[in-house]
């Protein structure tokens, strides 16, 4: 198999290498909630007609690969549910994993950060997505595979790599450490009311907002040098990042583009709004 050191592949890297042995493709599509964004699979033009990359398989981390009974989205399981959903796609210690969505970079970020939280490495973000896969007229399959033989997964979950609300709490006085709010900016503001009913309006003390689009270039993550000019009024080469969002899945977007710029102390809050914008006594600031 080629070798690629970055986080993200191009489809025509992942086309190259369909047919090898270690390669797992995974489709981690959530629906998105952000206004403008639009799934493949959701087109008008698409209604009863399936796509996916061939030989995908479904990675559900927003129904199945989720901590159970959660008040909140999507939340990490433990390692042992982890490495138990993981193996059944069939995926080995040995595996190289491409993970995809169908709204472009949206929702595979927070697969690809699951993983390499978990202790996995080989782990890589199809830039594009599947509207990229499609655009460059490369072929699609109407269903996603599903009689798989179990793998040999072995999770190692690296907590730092995920925080809860007292890891920020205690971060937001912190100089050695900047949290990142993916949010727009109207939601970060306060002056646009949050989707969620009951859940305040506003950000974190001392929170810098960075608009997950802003990382992006149609569906593609921008080229390091950008990413790296885009952070630096924002993140010291030496800080501790910490991503925050809606509800933890756009966050992880901030992480993959902290990743490529080349910062290495990266966390994402687990929780993100959804948990520290519900009524609570956790401090929130409208400007």
């Amino acid at each position: 198999m080629a070798n690629n050191s970055s986080s993200l592949v191009d489809v025509h890297w992942l086309n190259d290498n369909l047919g090898e042995r270690q390669l797992i493709i995974l489709d981690a599509s959530v629906p998105p909630v952000v206004p403008g964004y639009v799934s493949i699979n959701a087109l008008e033009e698409n209604t009863g007609k399936f796509l996916a990359i061939p030989g995908a398989r479904r990675f559900d981390y927003d129904k199945k690969v989720c901590k159970p009974n959660s008040t909140l989205p999507h939340m990490m399981p433990t390692a042992e549910l982890f490495q138990a959903e993981v193996r059944k796609l069939g995926i080995n210690q040995d595996s190289m994993v491409v993970v995809y969505d169908d709204v472009g970079v949206y929702a595979s970020p927070r697969a690809w950060w699951m993983f390499r939280a978990m202790g996995h490495a080989n782990i890589k973000v199809l830039d594009g997505g599947l509207p990229a896969w499609i655009e460059a007229g490369l072929a699609t399959q109407d269903n996603l595979e599903t009689e798989l033989p179990s793998g040999n997964f072995l999770a190692n979950f690296a907590e730092e790599k995920f925080c809860d609300f007292n890891v920020v709490l205690s971060a937001l006085e912190d100089e050695q450490c900047c949290i990142l709010d993916a949010r727009s900016a109207g939601r970060f503001n306060g002056a646009v009311p949050e989707p969620r009913p009951g859940v305040r309006s506003g950000h974190m003390p001392n929170a810098k907002n960075l608009p997950f689009p802003e990382v992006l270039d149609n569906g593609h993550m921008k080229s390091p040098a950008k990413l790296q000019k885009i952070l630096a009024p924002l993140l010291a080469s030496n800080q501790k990042m910490i991503s925050s969002c809606g509800s933890g899945i756009t966050a992880c977007i901030l992480t993959l583009a902290a990743e490529l710029a080349g910062h290495k102390k990266l966390s994402s809050y687990d929780g993100s709004w959804a948990e520290w914008g519900a009524p609570s006594k956790l401090p929130v600031v409208i400007d």
